[in-house]
């Protein structure tokens, strides 16, 4: 529940601090003393939207500061655990508007977005305003309503989540069937340019090994001679060629006696020329006796690069570069043919979403029939209470005509009132009376809050267009809720005042030739004088104080001033 709430700077607020009770709280004073600012305030803590025009004139910013005892929330507990933000039985929610027009969103302490404030909000306190009587004209306001009094709100969740993963894999199966024509253009081609990629199947490194043996194969006339005028100089030529020269030269050196080490050393560098001349000579001789300068080779291998460069040109890549191009192209159909899968995936999953809606959508269905009469009636009976005997109230659930899944199930759900009668039923945006319409959403508000899992309620002027016994009947309603939790109720009705187990008194104060608005928790006493002043007496005479006192000892058991 709401327990301390703070205002700094906002409005002709100057600074406010004030501490909230269980029970209902009645808030009051003159018209214009700015009854309704404390709850702006509170709104924008909850994420209401605003800009720098409430900066109260003279100040750089506005401040304010709402504290929630959540200890018997636990949805909030574990909204706050699940961000990783700081939990306690305490929860702190702070908004800073600065002149700039910027605006700072916290949670206990933490910056944080405004839906992040808005969403936290939701399961902490509940407003209904008179403006609430435009709202209840939506018929998306009648389905939140009726699945709220159904204790259906988390089924009512899940159908909307299943209809909008539904939609979003519709958007998928859209998206890729939209490019079928093309990825089958494209699948084509890529098998054909496969099949010749495979027909060739150019071996990595394979392009320059071909040219390399190719240019041997042309260069095989002067290639040989060269190696036999090598083996000639080297060997065949009688005493003058370069092997026996060397031996010679070997021989004399090796006749040197008693020769320094330097001389040994560099005889032993030539023993070991003439023995790699010997070697050379014998691998020359190897390559010209093995060598084949076939000609049947040669052309299959002019014929094979002459498809490899043609190849490489027709893709614009280098003959190097097939070998890699054939890997891209492969995997490129392979995620064409993934795509497929995805297709027949996302059809098999769309498929069974329908299903999965279908039965969440059908039990919520049954929920809803179901608590749509005991809402008519409960509605109907509060409309009686509220001096519309012959009012009629229904909630009609009207089938869909389409049979796919949509965000708010199998039915549209529509409040139709008949206020007077022998009128028919019909919506609430064809009621003509503001009265009537203000009593029918006073009744709607009253019996939903009671359903409703947020602790904290709040009602600002509700009770517009309400009246004489009505409006007792509307404190007691409103008291009767407080006793179970927390409400908060703006009122201009002396006899709903006089329900509250708290009294709030609004007022303004002068300050140096400025204005502020100020709060204070009443006493007793001090009750008996603002409900006499409500009931219309501009003098207090005896008579309207001990009216006053007459409507709040019927109201209260024991002083207010006991209970705060």
């Amino acid at each position: 529940m709401l327990v301390h709430i703070s205002v700094q700077n906002y409005a002709i607020v100057d600074h406010l601090d004030l501490e909230l009770h269980e029970g209902m709280s009645v808030i009051t004073g003159e018209t214009g003393a700015g009854k309704s600012i404390m709850l702006d305030a509170l709104s924008l803590t909850l994420g209401a939207r605003t800009d720098s025009s409430v900066i109260r004139p003279g100040a750089d910013k506005a401040d304010i500061l709402s504290s929630f005892d959540i200890s018997r929330i636990p949805e909030a507990q574990h909204w706050l655990q699940e961000r990783d933000l700081e939990t306690s039985t305490q929860c702190i929610l702070r908004r800073v508007i600065t002149r700039e027009g910027r605006s700072r969103a916290y949670i206990n302490g933490t910056p944080c977005p405004l839906a992040d404030l808005k969403a936290l909000g939701e399961l902490l306190i509940d407003i209904h305003s008179q403006h609430e009587h435009q709202s209840l004209l939506k018929t998306d306001t009648h389905r939140r309503l009726l699945d709220e009094f159904a204790g259906a709100t988390e089924q009512a969740r899940a159908v909307q989540s299943i209809a909008q993963r539904w939609r979003h894999t519709q958007q998928q199966l859209a998206q890729l069937s939209a490019n079928e024509e093309e990825q089958r253009a494209r699948r084509q081609l890529l098998t054909y340019q496969l099949e010749e990629l495979d027909i060739l199947a150019v071996q990595d490194g394979e392009v320059e090994q071909l040219e390399q043996e190719h240019k041997s194969l042309s260069n095989s006339e002067s290639l040989l001679d060269n190696c036999r005028q090598i083996i000639d100089t080297c060997s065949d030529n009688d005493s003058s060629n370069v092997l026996s020269l060397v031996g010679t030269l070997l021989q004399r050196a090796r006749a040197v006696c008693g020769a320094p080490q330097a001389f040994t050393q560099a005889t032993e560098l030539l023993a070991s020329a003439h023995i790699q001349i010997e070697e050379a000579v014998s691998e020359f001789n190897d390559f010209v006796d093995n060598f084949d300068a076939d000609p049947q080779r040669q052309q299959w291998l002019e014929e094979r690069l002459d498809s490899i460069y043609t190849l490489a040109r027709k893709h614009r890549v280098t003959p190097e570069q097939l070998h890699a191009l054939q890997a891209q192209l492969q995997g490129e159909l392979e995620s064409l043919d993934a795509d497929d899968a995805s297709l027949e995936h996302l059809e098999q999953a769309a498929a069974l979403l329908v299903t999965e809606f279908n039965q969440k959508a059908q039990s919520l269905s049954t929920l809803r029939s179901k608590a749509a009469k005991k809402l008519a009636s409960a509605v109907m009976q509060q409309l009686h209470m509220l001096g519309m005997p012959d009012g009629e109230f229904s909630v009609v659930l009207q089938p869909t005509e389409s049979n796919k899944p949509t965000a708010f199930g199998l039915e549209h759900i529509e409040f139709l009132v008949s206020a007077n009668p022998g009128q028919p039923l019909r919506a609430l945006a064809k009621v003509a009376s503001g009265g009537e319409l203000s009593r029918i959403s006073l009744a709607i508000q009253v019996i939903t809050a009671q359903t409703s899992r947020v602790p904290t309620l709040v009602f600002d002027e509700v009770d517009v267009g309400i009246g004489g016994p009505t409006a007792e009947i509307v404190g007691q309603l409103l008291r009767q809720l407080g006793e179970n939790g927390q409400v908060l109720t703006v009122t201009h009705l002396p006899q709903v005042a006089a329900q509250g187990h708290q009294h709030l008194y609004v007022h303004k104060e002068r300050k140096q030739k400025s204005t502020h608005t100020a709060v204070k928790v009443l006493s007793h006493e001090q009750r008996v004088e603002e409900v006499a002043r409500m009931l219309g007496g501009i003098d207090l005479t005896e008579e309207s104080l001990q009216h006053a006192r007459k409507i709040l000892a019927d109201a209260q058991p024991q002083p207010t001033a006991q209970r705060a």
